[in-house]
């Protein structure tokens, strides 16, 4: 069962309550379709492309009906262009987040850089970033404050990055009930954060980037809905459908879930019937029936576990004030280990927490027990991951760095954190179903954090009973801060009401639990029984005869006992052992019974000792002689092989003590080196060589020698065993200190190695920034260049110092420039320009007032183009050159001259309009093509009748005869002399005018017509 952090708006949740106090205003008024989804959206190293791909998955003529909050780890002192570079992808609106901002739905909000974002009653909150670089977690933060203030309305996906953020956020997701969505590790080159996030069990889906807006849009379309969905069905319907899920889900997995919360379930249900876009229990239960994998799925959702190193950190400052000095004063000294149940342990986080506080005490107060602590769970993937003692980089945020450095082995390869051996060796992880598999016993604490939340309240009140039972007296029970005692408070004392620390009543209606059986039938289905009572023993009752016969013998007989390990360290001793053991000088630590031993003792001990040891059968030593103050003492010598003190035969080990008696012994003579028989007359008749008094005396005066030789050189090699001992322990203590400074200094480059590894996904973000940007740069430029060369523009840009930048290519042919002439001063370039060579001059003025020059020029092949020199101005209204551009103007210029003849001639068409003359133009043919107001005022004829008219309707009857080649005759004349001549006019009348006729040329000098003026003579 999962050691789940179901709190206080979790069970509000699971009641029907609202969590938020800002949407439960939102929802009373406006109700659930107020509510909008909101999606977090994790990523790192090439991250861009994936948001690409994403957001232009969007339709552009759709409305998501979701806001998405972009968290992408940013170099902290890099000005981030993400929000210009989205932009470019979706049509939906995209802001850099300020603090304080309200979601709003269809919107895209960008984590700005430097900052971590967090989510409150749908509002963005920025914190600056405090933790070091390189251990900056941004996505898991956001991602847990989505999940707390969303809920089920929340909505986590992973896209492409290095490392392991996120993963611990989408637990909390999951927790709350929201959605998780992670991008195929297959799709993109940088795929740890995928993988870490896939293995956890908990995605929901996994697909490419351009995949999950239709996802996710189906998805939210059946948001609102889902919660009274099953509650508006027919309630004993949906309860009949409930039971077939229960028996399904006890067929597949061996687990029953009916004693569980009802409402709990029933939103797991939901959830999975979300994603299946299934629309009523009814079906999902049918939907099970045929998918086995379904109901793998739910049984997983059902034991989402969500647990973090220290959780709670006031309720674990509790634990390790107030209940562990009381573990290693109280339950050590009666039992020699100390054994410790973590109940629902997850992923092992919080087992391995409680071990880290037991180690951190013990070492401070110079003492260490045998601590045990079996860890739990009914899920079997979470006791593998704990097995593992593997955690991702994601727990610097909840294990401190001293911690890290001391009971964690950062691995080489930077994916994470292991648990160091010596602690992965304290515990014990197994697969159990508290609700039906047999407890531990002899406990000392027990931690069972917010797992009785999930349950009913019947059952909860018997697994309260069961922990009664498996706790030995004054044990102590370690609750999670939404737990109680539910109606167990006859059997649980309060020791911190905060904490929800509790310690076990040791006198329960002067009553003890009788250690049989506590569960009842054979299946893995049976009920817990509570354990039977029976009646203490009243303290006035005798005490059985084995106990008064076995303190008698130990008042009277004088032996001295000692209870040792297989290196003579003392673990009890019984007697008064003064006479055969004294304490060594120096440090004083463990007493070891070796280094005791008085004279005639210690070698025969240390031998025997060591042979019982490798033998494990009893040895006796019949004859000592031990030396005690100046005097030697009989003594004799028995050593015993004993099993270890075990109250289970479950946890009985290979491990042995071993008993040392010694019991003084009356003083002997020596036996004679003879042996006499008697007759039976009672002659003592000799049966042996007889020795002499002397050779006798002489043999032991050898032997005694001998013994002394041999007892110095022990004593020398002793001596010399100690020095090598002490020799060793010292160059230990060298390596062991030298190790510690390789630590140390491995420790550091481990976080040099992660402040590199940070900065490395910090460039490769901002490299893809640049990349982006420098396609849209490479693009402009073209663009640029394309305008420039098809408008047909000479364009010249100079720097301050007068040095050519760039040029167009229609410059090229005007200036005579070349690729080579880059850099060159533009006054050193020799131009086509016909009368201009002041290039140089002109722009320097242009630097100097600011003003713009404008000119025309000429080329040398004739073509007119005009001139503009202007100050070259950066964005930020800097100047850092001029530029020369030329606009060809040589058909304006034609244009222009043609006006201004045009003009001229209509200055000459006026004066000849406005004369009183009569002033014709007549062509070759005779045909009228002019005439003018005073012909008219002559004639009578207006312009319009005259225009259809010849020369010889003019004129009189006798002069029409070749009048056009008279005419002719007179404008060529070259005396361009006066003459007269007859018209007729409109009315008929024939009248006398003098004539002047001109011929008109074309520009190819062939005539075209004649002019002639006429005035009446008088």
């Amino acid at each position: 069962m999962p050691a789940n952090d179901e709190n206080v708006n979790q069970q509000a949740a699971d009641s029907g309550a609202t969590l938020n106090p800002a949407t439960a205003a939102v929802e009373e008024n406006d109700g659930p379709a107020t509510r909008f989804p909101i999606v977090g959206i994790g990523a790192s190293s090439g991250g861009l492309a994936a948001f690409e791909e994403f957001f232009s998955a969007i339709p552009r003529n759709t409305s998501p009906g979701m806001a998405f909050v972009l968290v992408q780890h940013l170099a902290p002192n890099h000005k981030s262009i993400l929000s210009e570079l989205i932009t470019k992808f979706t049509h939906l609106p995209v802001v850099e987040t300020r603090d304080g901002i309200q979601v709003q739905p269809n919107c895209v909000y960008i984590i700005p850089p430097g900052h971590d974002i967090a989510i409150s009653q749908g509002t963005l909150q920025l914190l600056t970033q405090s933790t070091p670089r390189g251990q900056q977690l941004p996505v898991d933060f956001f991602f847990r404050t989505l999940a707390l203030d969303q809920n089920h309305y929340a909505i986590g996906i992973i896209l492409s990055g290095n490392g392991s953020d996120g993963t611990e956020g989408i637990r909390s997701i999951k927790k709350e009930g929201g959605m998780v969505m992670v991008q195929t590790p297959e799709s993109t080159e940088f795929d740890s954060m995928q993988r870490n996030a896939i293995a956890t069990g908990l995605a929901d889906y996994q697909l490419l980037p351009a995949e999950m807006p239709a996802s996710l849009m189906d998805y939210a379309s059946r948001l609102p809905g889902r919660l009274p969905r099953i509650s508006t069905e027919d309630a004993p319907h949906a309860e009949n459908s409930l039971r077939k899920i229960l028996v399904l889900l006890r067929a597949q997995t061996d687990h029953d879930f009916s004693q569980y919360k009802t409402n709990t379930i029933y939103r797991r249900i939901e959830r999975r019937m979300l994603v299946n876009q299934i629309e009523s229990i009814d079906q999902y239960s049918q939907y099970l029936q045929k998918s086995p994998a379904e109901v793998q799925l739910l049984f997983h959702d059902l034991l989402i576990g969500v647990t973090r190193f220290f959780r709670d950190q006031d309720a674990f400052q509790a634990l390790a004030t107030l209940a562990i000095p009381r573990l290693l004063s109280d339950a050590a000294t009666k039992s020699g280990v100390i054994r410790i149940w973590v109940c629902g342990c997850s992923t092992g986080e919080e087992a391995y927490s409680i071990a880290i506080l037991l180690t951190e005490f013990m070492e401070s107060s110079g003492r260490m027990e045998n601590v045990q602590i079996f860890a739990t769970d009914i899920d079997g993937r979470a006791i593998a991951t704990a097995r593992t003692g593997f955690y991702p980089n994601t727990i610097s945020a909840d294990v401190s760095p001293e911690r890290l450095a001391r009971f964690f082995t950062k691995q080489a390869d930077g994916s994470g954190y292991r648990i160091v051996k010596r602690l992965r060796e304290m515990l014990i992880f197994s697969e159990q179903d508290v609700t039906r598999d047999p407890p531990f016993s002899r406990l000392e604490l027990i931690s069972c954090r917010n797992l009785l939340i999930y349950l009913n309240s019947d059952l909860q009140r018997r697994l309260l009973k069961l922990f009664h039972f498996a706790l030995n007296p004054s044990g102590l029970l370690f609750l999670g801060t939404s737990g109680g005692l539910s109606g167990a408070e006859s059997l649980f004392s309060t020791l911190d009401r905060t904490a929800k620390i509790f310690q076990r009543k040791t006198d329960l209606q002067n009553a003890i639990v009788d250690t049989k059986s506590s569960f009842s039938g054979t299946g893995r289905t049976a009920g817990i029984q509570m354990p039977r009572v029976t009646v203490k023993r009243s303290p006035n009752t005798r005490p059985p005869l084995r106990e008064f016969v076995e303190n008698a013998l130990l008042q009277n007989l004088n032996l001295v006992a000692a209870l040792v390990n297989s290196h003579g360290d003392i673990l009890y001793l019984h007697g008064r052992a003064g006479q055969f053991l004294e304490p060594s000088p120096g440090e004083t630590g463990v007493n070891n019974i070796l280094k005791m031993s008085r004279e005639g003792l210690r070698q025969n001990l240390a031998v025997n000792l060591r042979s019982v040891v490798e033998a494990r059968q009893k040895k006796l030593i019949p004859h000592l002689r031990i030396k005690s103050n100046g005097d030697f003492t009989s003594a004799k010598l028995s050593i015993f092989p004993v099993s270890a003190d075990s109250r289970d035969k479950q946890e009985a080990t290979d491990e042995l003590v071993y008993l040392i008696v010694i019991e003084q012994t009356a003083e002997q003579s020596a036996a004679p080196h003879q042996s006499t028989s008697q007759n039976s007359d009672g002659d003592a008749v000799e049966s042996g060589e007889t020795i002499s008094i002397e050779e006798s005396d002489a043999r032991l005066t050898e032997l005694r020698e001998a013994l002394l030789t041999n007892e110095e050189y022990l004593q020398s090699t002793l001596k010399e065993l100690e020095s090598s001992n002490e020799d060793l322990k010292s160059s230990n203590e060298e390596m062991q200190a030298v190790n510690e400074e390789l630590q140390s200094t491995n420790e550091e480059l481990e976080t040099s190695r992660e402040e590199m590894q940070s900065v490395n996904e910090e460039l490769a973000t901002v490299n893809a920034e640049l990349q982006s940007r420098i396609q849209d740069l490479s693009r402009l430029n073209n663009d640029m260049n394309n305008l420039l060369a098809g408008s047909g523009i000479a364009t010249i840009f100079v720097d301050q110092k007068l040095r050519i930048l760039r040029f167009t290519p229609t410059a090229a042919s005007l200036i005579n420039l070349i690729p080579g002439d880059i850099g060159r001063p533009v006054g050193h370039i020799v131009s086509n320009l016909v009368n201009y060579s002041s290039v140089a001059s002109d722009a320097q003025t242009v630097l100097d007032t600011l003003s713009s020059v404008d000119t025309r020029v000429q080329s040398t092949s004739g073509q007119w183009f005009a001139m503009r020199i202007r100050p070259y101005r950066t964005l930020e209204n800097v100047i850092e050159g001029v530029v020369i551009s030329f606009v060809e103007i040589t058909e304006m210029c034609r244009i222009e001259a043609a006006l201004q003849e045009a003009n001229s001639s209509l200055r000459l068409a006026a004066v000849i309009q406005d004369s009183v003359d009569a002033v014709s133009v007549q062509d070759m043919q005779g045909k009228i093509l002019a005439w003018n107001s005073g012909a008219a005022r002559m004639y009578g004829w207006s312009e319009d009748e005259a225009l259809l008219m010849h020369l010889p309707d003019r004129l009189p009857e006798p002069d029409r005869v070749d009048a056009m080649g008279t005419l002719l005759k007179i404008a060529q004349s070259d005396e361009h002399s006066v003459c007269t001549a007859q018209r007729l006019t409109k009315d008929g009348r024939v009248v006398n005018v003098r004539l002047t006729a001109t011929l008109l040329i074309n520009e190819s000098g062939a005539p075209y017509g004649v002019a002639a003026t006429e005035r009446l003579l008088a």
